[in-house]
């Protein structure tokens, strides 16, 4: 299990990747009113486009007016078809007022632990 802490200015994030037999699951949470906003599960395939490249498909259980399923669809895409396992992510973030350039840190800091997750 990996239990990270991401802090960049206002915002504060944990993220928990747990190893479930060949599976993935990874718990995002924070802001200003940690909740459960969405779940996914991605599903490893071959690539449409390229047979030798590993893609993904992702279901998505959404609650209505949360804009949670952007990061958790990116997160569990990202390592379903980097690590060719069945991932799921249960997230939950709320920040008041966030700005795009907030936005935007929060997507690289989340593309940091990916790789993370990916490199253990």
């Amino acid at each position: 299990m990996q239990d990270i802490t991401i802090e960049f200015g206002r915002i504060k994030l944990n993220v928990k990747s747990i190893e479930i037999g060949d599976d993935l699951c990874v718990i995002i949470s924070g802001g200003d009113s940690p909740h459960i906003g969405c779940v996914t599960l991605s599903t490893p395939r071959p690539s449409l486009s390229n047979k030798n490249i590993i893609s993904s498909t992702t279901s998505v259980l959404n609650r209505i007016s949360h804009k949670d399923d952007e990061v958790a669809r990116h997160v569990s895409e990202e390592l379903s078809s980097k690590l060719n396992k069945h991932v799921a992510v249960i997230c939950g973030i709320h920040v008041d007022n966030i700005t795009e350039a907030e936005i935007k840190e929060l997507m690289g800091s989340l593309n940091d632990i990916i790789s993370s997750i990916v490199v253990n």
